[in-house]
């Protein structure tokens, strides 16, 4: 007897898809309670119309007259030469090509230091644009010596800082050339240092141009707007912080830290690096705190272009955080070391 087996049931067909629903801009799923700026500015508005009384009443007090005086006079006197700063640095960057830098220094990198350490005398630019363009230099080909001297000496000896250096301290113009002299100095010692012990696979170059496949124009006003917000933001808090010490921080302790010069120096120089003051404007607030010696003063000037939180940061995600570690603590110690004979001699 022939067995025969039936042929296996077609699958069921697949059931269609739901059509789908056409929804008008109204009537899109809710998305729950959201916070934005207007609304932000709204509270922000009612809490100072409904907490006018005692707004008014702490702002009278003689401590908050104190805090808003010294405020305000850092930041007036400091505004004009950030804004200039600000303008020049993204001409800088943007309107000079960086093959001009690796044209002008010496092919030999001992001789490249000093000259790029020199060259950030004479070209504007604060901490925030030093960077990008000492990337920018090492990846055109510039020894990493040379640019290093540049990143270090572009903010802290450059025209605009020395002026305000000598607006901030009127009865005090050997500070101008201290500071001068000490950052030179620390900047080519560093750019040597990286020449000789440096090696090539703790610096990571730039992959790219900062300013790449944007016209002139949108890129200097970006370059602006970056370094006001930044610069500006950390001139805010700058000022806030001396005003602070200068208000509401008891005398007898400023008295004590500014007696002892080892603890001074190295209280300004800690305070420089968490203040992370733009270049423009840390004259102003190393001036206001008068307490302290020339000398201190001198240590918080000569560190803070060069390393402090924004620095290390900005330092790290441009040549590599195996850089960053290394150079920056070599930095700072050589920096409050410098400081320290430079101020013996010429303060």
């Amino acid at each position: 007897m022939t067995i025969v087996k039936a042929p296996p049931a077609p699958a069921p067909a697949p059931a269609p898809a739901p059509a789908p629903v056409d929804r008008r801009p109204d009537e899109e799923a809710p998305q729950g309670w959201q916070f934005n700026s207007s609304l932000g500015l709204t509270l922000l508005l009612l809490l100072l119309v409904v907490g006018q009384g005692p707004i008014r009443g702490a702002l009278a007090a003689p401590v908050m007259q104190s805090w808003m005086t010294v405020f305000l006079a850092v930041v007036v006197q400091a505004l004009p030469f950030l804004v200039l700063g600000v303008l020049l640095s993204a001409a800088l960057a943007v309107f000079v090509p960086p093959s001009f830098f690796a044209r002008a220094l010496p092919k030999r990198p001992a001789l490249a230091v000093p000259v790029a350490g020199v060259a950030g005398a004479v070209l504007p630019g604060c901490e925030c644009a030093s960077v990008p363009v000492a990337g920018a230099l090492v990846r055109r080909g510039v020894t990493p010596a040379a640019a290093l001297a540049f990143l270090l000496s572009a903010p802290a000896i450059n025209p605009i800082v020395l002026t305000a250096t000598a607006v901030a301290f009127p009865r005090n113009p050997e500070m101008v050339l201290a500071r001068f002299v000490a950052s030179l100095f620390v900047a080519c010692a560093m750019g040597w240092l990286w020449q000789r012990l440096g090696r090539t696979d703790w610096l990571r170059p730039p992959a790219r141009a900062s300013y790449e496949g944007q016209s002139k124009g949108a890129a200097f006003w970006g370059s602006v707007r970056h370094d006001v917000m930044h610069a500006g933001g950390f001139l805010v808090v700058g000022a806030m912080a001396a005003a602070t010490l200068k208000a509401v921080a008891p005398a007898s302790w400023l008295r004590t830290a500014a007696d002892n010069p080892a603890v001074a120096v190295l209280a300004l120089s800690v305070l420089a690096v968490l203040l992370s003051i733009c270049s423009e404007a840390d004259a102003f607030v190393a001036a206001s705190l008068s307490q302290f010696s020339l000398t201190a003063r001198l240590a918080f000037l000569v560190v803070g272009p060069m390393i402090d939180l924004k620095l290390f940061a900005m330092q790290a995600g441009t040549f590599g955080r195996s850089f960053a570690l290394r150079f920056a603590p070599a930095t700072f110690a050589l920096a409050i070391l410098v400081s320290v004979l430079i101020g013996a001699v010429l303060l």
